[in-house]
């Protein structure tokens, strides 16, 4: 059997974590390891993780973030294969087992599943099964575009992994897309079609904050692109264009349809900065060189108005 070693990184996350290891713990899939790096907790995740004795293994750190606590997991694992868990999240109890089916049974380098937001208002809340990458035409198109599941919903060869060259500890968010990006375009992918992981919305993880989680998945886009200059010949510069700063864009009408104006302007700010869109769209970017307070008025005195169709996606 395929040896698999999940890593849970946690810093303060003991609101959560006993209901993480649980999950890792209960699944049905036998030839497990499950280690936790302690990444420099303050608060009672210490002691939850003691709790458990041997059922697990503690890695102790000073803080130094998500990537680095990642890293120091999977290099003292043992498995052939790994998967990831947040202090926060959780899984199907078959997760392990079908994911295991999936890459034992292909030549794959990456399993992957569904996924559930938990903790957010519908339609947002949704499950959600990704798209079948090995079945597309623009494969690599589209990983380059964006991966379509998130870090604990991916089963990864450990040579797969190390090949990667593992999270990169210098980013604050979007590592786990950095790590996809590179392994998923070099490697077969599986799908698993079904919603088997679960992320908690809580309002205090990094993701709550989209301005810097869109810029930091552009800056991962242009860095990917900028180290394989193969990729920019086989697309040609307006599709690269389209993929990344286009991608942006269309992340600045979310955040700005949501209200979300601070992330909106970073967002758009950007876009401009790149000099991308159309007559259209800069009728809704110029504003945010407004300070934020002229911004909202402009706005609030825009919907007192007829309400305008917004601009189609592209």
């Amino acid at each position: 059997m395929t040896r698999v070693s999940v890593i849970i990184p946690c810093y303060n996350g003991s609101r959560f974590l006993a209901e993480s290891i649980d999950s890792a713990l209960a699944q049905t899939y036998p030839d497990k390891e499950v280690i936790v790096v302690d990444d420099g907790s303050t608060d009672d995740s210490p002691g939850i993780m003691d709790g458990y004795g041997e059922r697990i293994r503690v890695v102790r750190q000073a803080n130094a973030g998500l990537p680095a606590a990642r890293n120091a997991g999977i290099r003292v694992a043992s498995g052939e294969a790994f998967a990831f868990l947040d202090a926060d999240d959780w899984w199907d109890p078959q997760f392990l087992q079908r994911m295991v089916d999936a890459l034992e049974g292909s030549a794959a380098g990456i399993a992957y599943c569904g996924w559930r937001n938990v903790g957010l208002p519908s339609p947002r809340d949704r499950p959600y099964v990704p798209p079948d990458y090995e079945a597309m035409p623009d494969k690599l198109e589209k990983l380059v575009e964006g991966v379509g599941w998130p870090v604990h919903a991916a089963l990864t060869r450990r040579e797969v992994l190390f090949a990667a060259g593992l999270f990169n500890p210098q980013l604050k968010s979007c590592e786990d897309f950095a790590l996809w990006i590179r392994a998923a375009t070099r490697n077969r992918l599986v799908l698993v079609p079904e919603v088997l992981a679960f992320y908690r919305f809580h309002g205090n993880q990094m993701t709550s904050n989209r301005g810097r989680i869109a810029l930091s998945h552009y800056g991962v886009q242009k860095t990917f692109l900028a180290e394989n200059p193969r990729f920019v010949e086989l697309f040609g510069a307006d599709r690269i264009r389209a993929m990344t700063s286009g991608e942006l864009l269309k992340r600045g009408y979310i955040a700005y349809w949501d209200r979300d104006l601070p992330a909106a302007r970073a967002i758009f700010r950007q876009v401009m900065r790149d000099g991308y869109g159309r007559a259209n769209d800069w009728k809704y970017m110029l504003p945010s060189l407004l300070p934020l307070a002229w911004h909202r008025t402009l706005i609030q005195l825009l919907e007192r108005k007829p309400a305008a169709n917004p601009p189609p996606p592209r």
